[in-house]
């Protein structure tokens, strides 16, 4: 999960790059912004899970579906929510916005394939 992470994290700071040279400061600022929109939830979600799996004794270390549901239907109406407020706290150039957000949704496909 951590990989995945940071496979994401790399990804975004190379799109907001070529982004930069394409579209200037906005372009690269977009971006930044429309990776982090998934990256920060995303981030939040392991790190949810990695603390409960942490903190469970051997014998509630089954995983639980409703929590891994909960928890993604929360990641995901956070997403929604920060996409929503973006272009009120920053001039969006969309093209980067989506370039960046699309780039740290497939990497998270190549990363399970890098996996397997």
């Amino acid at each position: 999960m951590l990989k995945a992470l940071l496979f994401q994290a790399a990804a975004i700071l190379v799109v907001a790059a070529i982004a930069g040279l394409l579209a200037g400061s906005a372009g690269a600022q977009s971006a930044l912004a429309g990776g982090a929109a998934y990256f920060l939830p995303n981030l939040l979600f392991v790190l949810r899970l990695r603390l409960r799996l942490a903190l469970a004794t051997s014998a509630t270390r089954q995983p639980s579906a409703v929590g891994f549901l909960v928890g993604e239907a929360v990641k995901l109406s956070a997403v929604i929510a920060l996409l929503v407020i973006l272009p009120r706290m920053i001039e969006v150039n969309w093209p980067a916005l989506i370039a960046g957000l699309s780039v740290v949704l497939f990497v998270n496909l190549f990363a399970l394939l890098l996996k397997t």
